[in-house]
């Protein structure tokens, strides 16, 4: 469920998905998806890792140090302890926010002094169905101090208002946030749209709404590449970008060079740009993905595949005939492990896979 929002949004013209699916019930269907998903305040649903006794404990390399996650009357809690009983130390900290839908695993926010927010040092792991060490932290040290950016709320988040004249990076107002990646992230603030389109109203040509599949394919594509296309260097406040802008007003992204390696995780939009379906059509992010809906089968992406590709044009085909059918996207866009984000579990090192969009014949 979507937090209130603020004076400070309503001036700005956004009413909220509540307001938005109150007139578009098909899309609904969006809720259950990720990207709603990516950010959540933290309940006992939303939270995916377990507080059993006997399953809420991460041991770390050194042996002295272990994290326990508590389920309490008041809240969901991080404690890390030090040291061996009785001479321990311990810090102890509210889950304030989940991270992440919990495809591939969630991490978790807090606030602290001076309505700050740090990322705790315990995430979930949904490959290895367990808690892990936070990415960013070490498992050495019993700390609780890594600072959320604004550009890291921008991807996991509607809105969060920066405190700007403090001098603290990750200070935000407490009153005036959303959570989620809700509808006027992609279709701009809804306010007019929805009082032209009141009951009884004539409807004007203009909905003052934006329809992203009318946007210009760099426009279409800027929308993505807010998120997924790279962390970027900032040329204005985070959540300033607006659906229809132009992308290069707001964040100036690395443009990597065409032999540079990417990593799968780094930069989506990057990669789809490389290949060859994306240089020899209008494609964009939109062709395959539909973002009103939970998509998780493969197969069902290996569809699109055929609305310009034959089956019988695969080189495969001549050996294998119609069992390749429903498997393009294995094999095209096939799962690789990154490079730039990891955790650790009992010792070892954890990486993430993710699909390479860089659409390719791999040997």
């Amino acid at each position: 469920m979507q937090f209130g929002l603020s004076l400070l949004l309503i001036v700005a013209g956004f009413i909220g998905n509540d307001q938005c699916l109150s007139c578009h019930e098909k899309q609904r269907t969006y809720l259950s998806t990720a990207h709603h998903l990516t950010s959540q305040a933290a309940t006992a649903t939303s939270i995916a890792g377990s507080f059993a006794p006997g399953k809420n404990i991460l041991r770390t390399s050194q042996r002295e140090l272990h994290y326990r996650m508590e389920a309490r009357k008041d809240g969901f809690f991080q404690t890390g302890i030090l040291g061996t009983p009785p001479d321990t130390i311990s810090i102890s900290e509210r889950v304030d926010f989940v991270i992440g839908s919990g495809r591939k695993g969630q991490t978790y926010l807090y606030w602290g002094k001076e309505d700050q927010l740090f990322q705790l040092p315990v995430s979930y792991w949904t490959e290895v169905a367990s808690w892990v060490n936070s990415p960013g932290y070490g498992d050495r040290s019993l700390e609780f101090s890594r600072p959320v950016a604004p550009r890291c709320l921008e991807c996991h988040a509607s809105f969060f208002e920066a405190v700007t004249d403090s001098g603290l990076a990750n200070q935000y107002r407490r009153s005036n946030y959303v959570l989620g990646v809700s509808c006027e992230r992609c279709h701009g603030p809804g306010k007019q749209h929805a009082e032209l389109n009141a009951p009884g109203a004539p409807k004007p040509v203009d909905q003052a709404i934006v329809n992203p599949a009318k946007l210009p394919r760099d426009r279409q594509l800027a929308l993505c590449s807010l998120c997924h296309g790279g962390i970027g260097s900032a040329k204005a406040p985070a959540f300033s970008f607006t659906a229809g802008d132009a992308l290069e007003d707001f964040i100036r992204l690395d443009i990597p060079k065409e032999d540079e390696p990417l990593d799968v995780h780094g930069n989506q939009v990057a990669l789809l740009e490389r290949s060859k379906c994306f240089k020899s059509s209008t494609m964009t992010c939109s062709t395959c993905h539909d973002v009103h809906l939970r998509q998780r089968d493969a197969a069902e992406f290996s569809e699109k595949c055929m609305g310009c590709h034959k089956v019988e044009s695969c080189g495969l085909f001549p050996k294998r005939g119609r069992t390749i059918v429903g498997k393009c996207v294995d094999c095209h866009l096939p799962n690789q492990t990154s490079n730039v984000i990891f955790s650790t579990h009992d010792g070892v090192r954890i990486r993430p896979k993710v699909r390479n969009h860089w659409i390719k014949i791999y040997r």
